[in-house]
């Protein structure tokens, strides 16, 4: 069962990236404007850090039928800088890499530190568990799911060991030490 869930989300990446038919391409520039952002206080990085990115990302949440009900497996999905340009992938662990300079982050969500929105899956402030390369996501000690649209678990029963995949979009913002 992992071979073909690492199968789908290679799938749903290279579908991602390839910008193919019912794919989630990197949005317009546009569809990223964030000067009107409200970052709801459940969310906020706490002081001594500073924004060092944001990208905008399009992708799937896939879940997994276990005991009768809809769980979490992982994301896929492709995070696009101001103009457009895909420049990271975001999987399971979570993890965010640099497709542009190799760097990556790996982050575990913050307890209590979520915001529900309607609709879609929640804001959310995760903590750096671990950092790679000298690039965007090297110095990473926070990330923040914000803007969030879709990616919701279908409501109802399952079939134990079925998968599905929901069309979710975010913001992700990326905070690192202000030394």
């Amino acid at each position: 069962m992992k071979r073909a869930g690492l199968v789908l989300v290679s799938a749903t990446l290279i579908g991602i990236a390839a910008g193919g038919v019912g794919s989630t391409a990197a949005p317009t520039p546009a569809a990223m404007d964030t000067s009107d952002l409200r970052v709801a206080p459940a969310v906020q990085v706490p002081s001594g850090n500073k924004l060092v990115a944001k990208f905008y990302a399009k992708g799937v949440q896939t879940y997994t039928c276990t005991a009768g009900a809809w769980k979490g497996l992982e994301p896929a999905a492709t995070l696009a800088d101001r103009l457009g340009r895909a420049v990271a992938l975001h999987t399971r662990g979570p993890i965010w890499v640099s497709t542009v300079d190799g760097s990556a982050v790996e982050a575990a969500p913050v307890d209590g530190a979520r915001n529900e929105v309607p609709g879609a899956v929640p804001e959310l402030l995760l903590k750096a568990k671990s950092v790679r390369g000298d690039g965007v996501f090297g110095k990473v000690s926070y990330v923040q799911r914000l803007s969030t649209k879709g990616g919701v678990a279908p409501g109802g029963a399952c079939q134990e060991g079925a998968q599905t995949s929901v069309h979710y979009e975010a913001l992700y913002a990326f905070s690192a030490p202000a030394r």
